[in-house]
């Protein structure tokens, strides 16, 4: 009989009830912008969380205990990772795009300058370079853990990761610091709008890093991964990595050059 390298999925309810939570959290977000009531969008929020739960464990499940995850499925992974990826980058060119287009030909509007009259910038070198800093740090400590996980390396690891996670939560505890201290809002022209919508996006994605990150961390105490199949934090590690770039286009371009 002959073996295929692939896994066939077998039939799950969790594509269909995740379509529902996700056309749920549109009407439920409606249902608050118009009349302020949240019953729907946390019933939403929570079908969605419950059921991104039970679909990841499954998919752990098929990769650790079930064996399903050969080198062609985990080549397949790695691929869909990457296109993913590839769309966040057009997601965040786009921001870019708009910041260089006012950015490079200010109207008679923002006062033919940038940043627009009476708009008043952040200082690049205070809180926006701490927040740099402990960014990059993040990188080096998830490349830290990935190498002793590769090294078959049990506890070092761990203490990488366990860094990665502070450093990110400090980094989303800066961020919110940081707007607390800006003199100017989203609705303060196309300088305010860019800069909360970009940076809130980043911010969004670091946090979503995070809870992907310390989801690894609970893998690797349930010793989900070894030095040849790990893919699940590699995944985790690309996506960690891409947040630090963005971060690093958003500090040269709207922090240092667009003040």
């Amino acid at each position: 009989m002959f073996r295929q390298p692939f896994h066939l999925v077998e039939f799950s309810p969790w594509p269909f009830i995740r379509g529902i939570g996700g056309l749920s959290l549109t009407f439920g977000l409606v249902i608050f912008f118009h009349y302020k009531i949240l019953r729907l969008l946390f019933l939403a929020l929570a079908v969605l969380f419950l059921c991104s739960f039970q679909w990841w464990r499954d998919v752990v499940r098929e990769g650790t205990v079930l064996g399903f995850h050969t080198v062609a499925v985990t080549t397949g992974l790695k691929i869909g990772m990457i296109l993913f990826i590839i769309s966040e980058v057009i997601f965040f060119v786009s921001f870019f795009w708009a910041f260089f287009h006012r950015r490079l030909s200010p109207t008679a509007e923002l006062g033919c300058s940038w940043p627009p009259v009476g708009v008043s910038a952040l200082n690049p070198f205070q809180l926006p370079l701490l927040n740099t800093v402990v960014l990059l740090a993040s990188g080096v400590t998830v490349t830290f853990c990935h190498h002793r996980i590769i090294n078959k390396n049990l506890s070092n690891r761990k203490i990488g990761l366990i860094l990665t996670i502070i450093l990110g939560l400090y980094f989303t505890f800066l961020q919110v610091g940081e707007y607390q201290e800006t003199r100017f809002s989203i609705a303060d022209r196309v300088f305010g709008a860019v800069f909360f919508v970009a940076t809130g996006f980043h911010g969004l994605h670091v946090i979503i890093g995070s809870l992907f990150l310390l989801t690894c961390l609970l893998r690797l105490y349930l010793n989900h991964f070894s030095s040849r199949h790990h893919f699940g934090f590699e995944a985790a590690s690309w996506y960690w990595h891409f947040v630090d770039v963005v971060w690093i286009f958003l500090y040269c371009n709207i922090y240092i050059w667009g003040s």
